[in-house]
């Protein structure tokens, strides 16, 4: 309606912002996962398995919700499926591009 106020985001655009954020997390967290795995120079074995991508991962998850916050995206509404949503493409980004990463024998 005409008399109503809208404050924030709409539903479309806080969608895609939180889209292209998780996923553009995902593919940093790759790039980031593998310089400091050395990817080039360590072997490709051990490079996939280093359990420290994770904590680079995890460290790209959490960082991204102070970010939504300064986008405009009101956090504070979120519910459990929102943050699933948010793990879940930022893993897969990350998932697919690592796996690259590691196949393409890339040097970071």
């Amino acid at each position: 309606m005409a008399t109503e106020t809208q404050t924030g985001l709409s539903d479309h655009v806080r969608g895609v912002t939180v889209t292209t954020l998780a996923c553009l997390a995902g593919i940093g967290a790759a790039l980031a996962s593998g310089a400091v795995v050395g990817l080039g120079t360590t072997p490709v074995s051990e490079a996939a398995t280093n359990q420290q991508t994770l904590a680079v991962l995890g460290a790209f998850v959490l960082a991204q919700f102070p970010l939504l916050r300064v986008v405009g995206v009101d956090v504070g509404d979120f519910g459990v499926k929102d943050y699933i949503y948010v793990v879940f493409m930022t893993f897969t980004l990350w998932f697919i591009s690592y796996g690259i990463l590691l196949t393409s024998g890339v040097q970071l």
